[in-house]
């Protein structure tokens, strides 16, 4: 079922009776105020800058050294789908994200993305291709995780939308005809001792597959979230006999804070 809403919304991803539903619905959802059309962007606004920034790990992993616009790019975890879209936001592109309804703004603040310019729509429903179509007429990158098998008439009329607005469509998983694919091959968690500690980061090697200039693999290895942040870590030593343990029951002085998080709020 979920497959058959997808596919038989194609015919509304080009037409202006689409779009304008498209619209409609972005406007319900709360981000009329984000959304502009193609004709109401800065007429040097796309060409201006032609490559968003990312994160200075993630550099050597794309054409360029950055997302370019009117690229789609599959990505297949969704903690490197928002190291993407930390750098951009920062730097005053907006972001949208369709269709993750687990997504956690504070992991998205901890990864350093913008929340002022994140906007998020969980659960899209059946409007899932119109919204989507609709944000990238506006919206600098556009995060777009579907419900269901996408057909492949849908995928390139979504993808030739994204090259005719200037948009990056970043869709979450497997994508046809995805200019550049971007999935992990390798990972290790961080921050566990010798029976004691907590999850800190990931480090993650990421690959890059694509066409054209990006035919050949690229690789990288980084710490996701980054070891940095607002809010350093600050270790404590384990006490050096057991008369120095606190005791059973006792609520322990711990002030040590995860590597990269930021506070919120």
């Amino acid at each position: 079922m979920r497959g058959t809403a997808i596919g038989s919304a194609r015919s509304s991803v080009g037409g202006g009776a689409g779009r304008a539903a498209g619209l409609q619905v972005v406007r319900a959802a709360g981000l009329g105020g984000v959304v502009r059309t193609a004709a109401g962007r800065d007429a040097g606004e796309t060409g201006s800058a032609r490559t968003l920034p990312v994160l200075s790990g993630l550099r050597a992993l794309l054409p360029g050294g950055g997302l370019r616009r009117g690229a789609t790019i599959a990505v297949h975890t969704s903690s490197v789908l928002l190291a993407l879209l930390a750098a951009a936001s920062r730097a005053g592109s907006w972001c949208a994200v369709v269709g993750l309804p687990a997504l956690s703004p504070i992991a998205a603040a901890e990864m350093g993305i913008a929340l002022e310019r994140l906007a998020l729509v969980p659960n899209p429903g059946t409007e899932w291709t119109t919204i989507v179509a609709a944000l990238l007429d506006g919206v600098d990158i556009v995060v777009a995780a579907p419900p269901g098998p996408v057909a492949p008439v849908v995928a390139g009329r979504l993808a030739a939308r994204a090259r005719q607005r200037g948009s990056v469509l970043m869709p979450a998983g497997a994508w046809t005809g995805a200019d550049l694919t971007v999935a992990p091959v390798r990972g290790a968690w961080g921050g566990l001792g010798a029976g004691r500690g907590r999850l800190r980061c990931r480090e993650m090697t990421i690959q890059a597959r694509g066409r054209g200039a990006a035919a050949a693999p690229r690789e990288v290895t980084l710490w996701l979230p980054a070891l940095e942040g607002v809010l350093p870590p600050v270790t404590r030593a384990l006490p050096a006999d057991a008369d120095s343990a606190p005791a059973i029951g006792a609520v322990p002085d711990v002030r040590e804070e995860p590597a990269g998080l930021r506070r919120v709020g």
